[in-house]
């Protein structure tokens, strides 16, 4: 009962941000049709306990406008970009739509993230109550395992993948742990107070995907993208700085600030032979490097 209001609030915070200035009319017609409730219109009474219950779980205020013709988010900022908030309202409203129309099963698929999640509540718990973690990790490279003690300090989700970002108190530094790499965790009775100077944001500034190596600094790299790869970063950019500085009838050129580390040549791969960097020299001398070793893979098979 209590995850199916839930659903009925993230629905209807989803609605409202999707159709700015919607009446209440508007909003018990889709109601009606919504399949989480009875089929029958919203009652006034229940549109405003839920619009109470909005704000009191998610301090998402929905306004009416001063004429009365509609409702709409207060502050529509609150739900975009990569927070917490956002990503739990889209991926739920997503779920809602789903498990409510029974003409959709079997017909929607999704990717499964790696067995990291096994400690995930753990981690939580800790980073709630600012409890020091131990762990058995073994990252990639390693030959064997380690056991460790790390501050949990933010929780990361990359390419299907959860990681978390923490201060490890042996190096002294803030490092990141993939969940999937983790063979064993425990909460301990230590704690640790969150430093006020640790920003999740200005950790990863710069970075693409999750490598937050400060060994390379912010650069303007610069790309020509091709055919299919113009439109499909158009819509789908690598970083956030991806901004379109030049185009013709061939091309488009994109520049980036950016850490040029392993995750951003990653990133570049994954467009085939579609692009083509520009500069700096020495990030196109490190792809020409990749592309020459592709190529070796090759031509010993061919001997």
């Amino acid at each position: 009962m209590a995850a199916n209001k839930f659903g009925r609030y993230v629905w209807l915070i989803d609605l409202i941000r999707s159709h700015p200035y919607i009446t209440f009319k508007e909003i018990s017609e889709r109601w009606e049709d919504s399949g989480l409730g009875d089929g029958k219109p919203l009652p006034w009474r229940t549109f405003m306990h839920h619009k109470e219950a909005v704000e009191s779980i998610f301090d998402v205020i929905i306004e009416c406008d001063k004429r009365g013709y509609g409702y709409y988010i207060e502050d529509e900022e609150l739900l975009k970009g990569g927070g917490l908030r956002s990503w739990l309202i889209d991926s739920y409203a997503t779920l809602n739509q789903v498990q409510a129309d029974t003409k959709l099963n079997g017909r929607i698929s999704f990717e499964k993230i790696p067995s990291g999640n096994k400690y995930l509540q753990l981690i939580l718990q800790a980073m709630r109550q600012n409890r020091v973690i131990e762990m058995t990790h073994q990252g990639f490279g390693r030959e064997h395992p380690t056991t460790f003690e790390v501050e949990p300090y933010h929780l990361k989700v990359v390419s299907r993948r959860w990681y978390l970002i923490g201060r490890s108190p042996y190096y002294d530094e803030v490092r990141t742990y993939a969940l999937d790499r983790m063979q064993y965790v425990s909460v301990t009775e230590k704690t640790f107070k969150l430093p006020e100077s640790f920003d999740v944001n200005k950790y990863f500034e710069g970075c693409v995907g999750i490598i937050a190596d400060r060994e390379y600094d912010i650069e303007r790299v610069v790309i020509k993208a091709y055919h299919w790869a113009i439109k499909y970063l158009s819509t789908l950019p690598i970083h956030e700085s991806q901004k379109e500085i030049a185009h013709d009838e061939n091309s488009v050129t994109l520049e980036f600030h950016v850490r040029p580390t392993y995750d951003f040549f990653q990133a570049l791969l994954q467009q085939g032979d579609q692009i083509e960097i520009i500069e700096p020299q020495w990030v196109k001398e490190g792809m020409c490097r990749i592309a020459e070793n592709i190529l070796s893979y090759y031509k010993k098979k061919e001997k």
